[in-house]
């Protein structure tokens, strides 16, 4: 190695005054602004940016690093009673185990011919949400379940040829503003709700719904905690009128609820966060795509297949199938962009089934039902506060509407941080209609004292 070449920066390869000319001579320019020119001058940086020095020492790096992650405050120092989309579950320590393996820790998707292992196991992770959801086909890992609703529901487009989504009011907004970017050339219509179950207006879907409805969407449980009667019903109407019956399903309540497919969905789709993850800061999202076996939808289905292969001397191996539908295989051609899968939280969520099993599962559904109608009933004789929707059962998740006191939501969380206890999500700017309330959220982790200490702690906080 030559002696002069000094280290310029330790995070940044061919960092290096004298490799840096190498490389611009190799391409025949003589600095880096030749090649920056193509860029149009409008869409160029003026200035100077703002940016701190870099820190060179790895030592001063962690110390910053560290010091900046003390300032998060997690559920792991604090009560927590907030959900809306990322739930704290336990978190079997066999996940952390496997996942962190090295032959699994990068594990983007797992090559077809150099990669039988991982390929093994998502495989198995295909197989073993396709028993939990009831369903023939299941697609490699999204990114969240937000794709995979938004992918779902384009999938709906394709088959059907059609152009309006028809989806509940009561609708995540935070995955309404996903499907607004990714469905942008489609019309969204919205359903209302019965204002004492919160269920989907039956009535209001047989008006709105006309044969230029490519799908139908349900979330089950709902964003808003309660669950779905009408299931059967709403797939029904759907089919009527030739649309595709799309049904979002938490996978953590389908040890107790049943799969949508059996009241009627086309296309299974949600979250895998339950399954073995921990929450992050921008991190362990995951979400899946389920679907009957027919070809239409198998074929528009962007994602990645898995599955058992057979070889022309009989030997079986796993392989990706049927690759000409993404983009990996036909480009700007293929149904759908394929965009980042995460095969290491499908990896996580087959180790985390593989563990819990049927009757696991049925436990875990059941002991967060049980704690759902608790926390609700024992909150509910706090002064001033009302559960809203009580004319519905809810799992994991329900609203507390403070009308009735003189606090907002705002004021109230921050008195519980206080207090050392997360308050649920204010939702009184996403829906207005249902006046000063949050979502409280519990879990399989949220013990019966925890339930009594906030229900106290509210107490004292109003009165």
């Amino acid at each position: 190695m030559d002696k002069k070449v000094k280290i310029a920066h330790p995070y940044m390869p061919n960092s290096v005054e004298s490799i840096k000319k190498e490389m611009l001579e190799e391409i025949g320019v003589k600095n880096a602004e030749e090649i920056l020119k193509y860029i149009p001058e409008e869409q160029r940086f003026k200035g100077t940016m703002k940016l701190p020095e870099p820190l060179l020492s790895e030592m001063e790096l962690k110390d910053q690093v560290e010091e900046t992650l003390g300032k998060n405050i997690s559920c792991k120092d604090n009560l927590n009673f907030l959900g809306a989309g990322c739930y704290n579950h336990y978190v079997p320590a066999i996940c952390d185990e496997i996942n962190s393996r090295s032959e699994f820790l990068t594990a983007y998707c797992g090559e077809t011919y150099t990669d039988h292992g991982k390929c093994q196991a998502i495989f198995e992770f295909t197989s073993l949400m396709g028993e939990l959801v009831d369903m023939d086909v299941v697609g490699l890992a999204t990114y969240d379940g937000g794709q995979a609703t938004c992918t779902a529901l384009r999938m709906a487009h394709r088959i059907t040829g059609r152009s309006e989504l028809l989806v509940p009011r009561t609708m995540n907004p935070d995955i309404i503003s996903q499907l607004n970017n990714f469905v942008d050339f489609m019309t969204i219509t919205f359903i209302d709700y019965d204002p004492v179950t919160g269920q989907l207006n039956v009535d209001d879907l047989r008006g709105k719904i006309s044969e230029k409805t490519a799908a139908v969407y349900l979330e089950n449980p709902s964003y808003l905690g309660f669950i779905e009667e009408n299931g059967k019903t709403i797939g029904e109407i759907a089919h009527e009128h030739g649309a595709v019956f799309v049904v979002s399903a938490d996978p953590s309540s389908l040890g107790i609820l049943e799969a949508p497919s059996n009241y009627g969905a086309d296309i299974t789709c949600g979250d895998i966060q339950c399954l073995g993850m921990h929450m992050g800061f921008g991190s362990g999202l995951s979400g899946y795509i389920a679907s009957k076996n027919d070809s239409n939808y198998i074929m528009n289905f962007p994602n990645h297949f898995y599955s058992l292969y057979e070889n022309d001397k009989g030997e079986f191996g796993f392989a990706r199938s049927l690759n000409q539908r993404t983009s990996y295989g036909s480009r700007e051609n293929a149904v759908e962009y394929l965009g980042t899968n995460t095969g290491l939280w499908a990896i996580t969520a087959a180790v985390y089934l593989s563990l819990m099993g049927p009757e696991g599962m049925y436990d875990l559904a059941e002991n967060i039902l049980f704690k759902s109608k608790y926390a609700a009933k024992k909150l509910s004789e706090v002064d001033g506060i009302k559960v809203l929707f009580n004319g519905s059962t809810n799992f994991k998740e329900f609203i507390l509407n403070f009308e009735d006191t003189t606090k907002t939501v705002g004021e109230i969380n921050k008195e519980l941080l206080s207090k050392g206890i997360f308050g649920g999500k204010d939702i009184s700017k996403e829906f207005k209609e249902l006046g000063n309330s949050a979502l409280y959220c519990v879990t399989e982790l949220t013990m019966k004292k925890d339930i009594d200490r906030l229900s106290e702690t509210l107490k004292e906080i109003l009165k």
